[in-house]
Parts: C-alpha cells; sequence; structure tokens
C-alpha cells in the first residue's frame, strides 16, 4: 500500500518537472509512510529515494513503521539539515506543501545552495480523498463507537447533569469501547446553546424538553468518525417536532441524491433546497459536510461553493443543520461512503430524538 502511494507521487514528480516532495503536514506524512508520529518528521520522495528524517526519539519506531522509507538521523533542525538530504535524494527542485510549510522555514529551506524551492498543493490530499479497503475498515471501527454511544444515551444521559457531565460521559464510553481517542472536542450542546453550531460544553444544566445536539466521534489507528445527533429528554414540542422533521428531510433527500460525479456544490444543493423552502434557509449557515479520514477535515468538501467532484471510495458527511438564536438548533449527520450509483451510510445510530433516561 505504502509503496503504491509512493509509485503516484513519483509520478507526479516527472509530469510536473520537480525532482523531490517534501512532506511536512503531519497526517500527509502519516498516510505516505505509515509513521504515526507525523508532527515530527519530514518526508522527501524523490524519483530514486524515499528518506523520512526525525530525530534520536523516533529512530526505532520509524524503522518499524516505515520500512519502505530510507531513516535520515536528524541532528540538527530540518533547515540546518535540508541539503544533505536533498543531496542524499539526489534532488535539486524540490516541491513543498505550500498551505502547510510555515513561512519562517520555508525563508530557512530557500537559504540553502543549490536547491530550488516550487509550492505545490494537495498532492497528497488528492490521493488521501478516495480510501481504500483497509482505511474504510478503520472507519467502520470507528463509527461503530460513535453509535454505540447513541444505543447508551439511556444510561449515559440524566436531566440535570450539565453539558461538560454528559461530553465528559461520552468519550469516558468511547474508550471503554475501542477509540484511541475523540476525533474531535465532543459537543453537547442543550438549549439555546445549541444554535451555535461549534458550541463549547458549558456548565449549564440539561432540560427535559429542550433540544441537545450531540457531535461526536472516535478515532482508531488514525481513522476518524463523525456523527451528530439532536436528541431529548422525554417528550420535545411541536417547534421542536418541526424543525427536526425538515432537517431530517433534507438529510435524507441529500443522501438519496450523492453519487459519483456530482459535485460538492450540486451534493449540498439537494439538502440546502429542503431547508430553504421551509422558510429557514438563513438558519442552515455552514457547508452540507466534508470528508473525513486521518483528519476530521479533508478532502472532499460538500459546501454550497465546493467544486470537488465526488469519486467512488470518498467517506464524506452528510449534516444538514437549522439554528435559530434563543431556541437551540437542530443537525443530524451520517458518514457516507460514495458508490457509483449513490452512497452506502456507514452510519446506523438511531434517528429517534427521543431518550427515555433509565
Amino acid at each position: 500500500m505504502i509503496a503504491t502511494r509512493i509509485a503516484r507521487i513519483r509520478a507526479r514528480l516527472a509530469a510536473e518537472g520537480v525532482d523531490a516532495l517534501l512532506v511536512t503536514q503531519p497526517s500527509n506524512v502519516r498516510y505516505m509512510s505509515g509513521f504515526t508520529a507525523g508532527h515530527d518528521a519530514t518526508l522527501l520522495i524523490s524519483g530514486s529515494a524515499a528518506l523520512l528524517a526525525t530525530d534520536f526519539r523516533y529512530y526505532e519506531q520509524a524503522e518499524r513503521q516505515a520500512p519502505d522509507y530510507g531513516l535520515f538521523k536528524l541532528t540538527k533542525g530540518l533547515a540546518e539539515a535540508f541539503s544533505d538530504l536533498a543531496r542524499e535524494a539526489g534532488a535539486r527542485r524540490v516541491a513543498f506543501e505550500s498551505t502547510h510549510l510555515t513561512y519562517a522555514l520555508h525563508q530557512e529551506l530557500a537559504k540553502v545552495e543549490g536547491v530550488e524551492l516550487a509550492p505545490i498543493k494537495g498532492w497528497v490530499e488528492e490521493l488521501r480523498a478516495v480510501k481504500s479497503p483497509d482505511e474504510l475498515a478503520l472507519m467502520r471501527r470507528a463509527v461503530a463507537i460513535s453509535d454505540a454511544v447513541i444505543a447508551a444515551l439511556p444510561e449515559l444521559l440524566q436531566p440535570g447533569m450539565t453539558e461538560k457531565q454528559l461530553a465528559w460521559r461520552i468519550e469516558s464510553f468511547m474508550h471503554e469501547h475501542g477509540a484511541d481517542e475523540p476525533s474531535f472536542p465532543i459537543i453537547a450542546a442543550g438549549g439555546p446553546n445549541g444554535a451555535m453550531a461549534h458550541a463549547v460544553p458549558s456548565e449549564r444544566p440539561l432540560v427535559p424538553g429542550e433540544p441537545i445536539v450531540l457531535d461526536l466521534g472516535a478515532r482508531v489507528e488514525g481513522y476518524c468518525s463523525d456523527l451528530t445527533r439532536t436528541v431529548c429528554i422525554g417528550q420535545p414540542d411541536a417547534r421542536f417536532r418541526e424543525i427536526y422533521a425538515i432537517v431530517l428531510q433534507a438529510q435524507q433527500t441529500a443522501e438519496a441524491g450523492i453519487k459519483a460525479g456530482l459535485l460538492g456544490k450540486d451534493a449540498d444543493a439537494l439538502a440546502r433546497q429542503v431547508i430553504v423552502e421551509a422558510g429557514y434557509g438563513e438558519a442552515f449557515g455552514h457547508g452540507l459536510g466534508h470528508g473525513v479520514g486521518l483528519d476530521i477535515h479533508e478532502r472532499p468538501g460538500a459546501g454550497a461553493r465546493s467544486e470537488d467532484r465526488l469519486e467512488p471510495g470518498m467517506a464524506v458527511t452528510v449534516e444538514p443543520g437549522i439554528y435559530l438564536p434563543g431556541w437551540g438548533g437542530v443537525r443530524i449527520e451520517d458518514l457516507v461512503v460514495v458508490t457509483e450509483g449513490g452512497v452506502e451510510i456507514l452510519s446506523a445510530a438511531t434517528k429517534d430524538p427521543v431518550v427515555v433516561v433509565r
């Protein structure tokens, strides 16, 4: 698998007329090498060499996890070692990830004599966007943990507990059921706080009858899940049922219409039209979804301006929402995999919003 990824980058090097690619974005380092400490490593891939540069703390780990790479032992900073690294790779014109390399480090690397830097964007991200069967298997495991959280809500959720307490219970539950860590900080937002799409759990108590937005995900061997359900302790009121029905229809419409070949903006429009026609267009202020994989937000995009074309094997979220300041919000999110004729919905958690606590 890693060898195939290296070969694809080498083909890109030849097509673009550069000698090597410097990989610095941590998830890209992991994807291209298998080395899990991507924050402390840099890759240089040329037509004749594949080198992983890291320091003493990671030598043994790198040798074990990245056997397709030669180990370049850093005894000083990357900038000071860059000339030797490029020479070992036989590279004079080096492409770098312009959206990830810091300005300060670029300035240092640019001082190295005999090496020319060429900015590029998205080479590795384009490969990452289409998931392999092995990647999807890990994501399915992560999705199963998220689904289990929703199934356990009658035990986890209690009236009067705070948003923070619920978020901690969810995180603990995910660890106990096989998650390495959450994919992102868990959102547990009750009542008016749910009107903030990315609310931070607070000391506010959860009140029966109010909408509670739960956005959570697990990470398994690097790969993420992403799931949102909006629930209510006991029976919701008529307004909740109205808003919930609109969001659910928007999500189901999108999931029924998404397929390979569709642009991200056209996928977004499937759900957005439902919400606009219901009179709540201004209350749906974010995109329909985003890619998920080693990062919780990655390619492809599925927002109102996204020109990304959906391809079979891409994993994306479908998460329309309506947010009403002073009242709260409703968001429903599944993780799906694009197929030729539609999508495979990975998320299996119930969409019944009523939680009867035990």
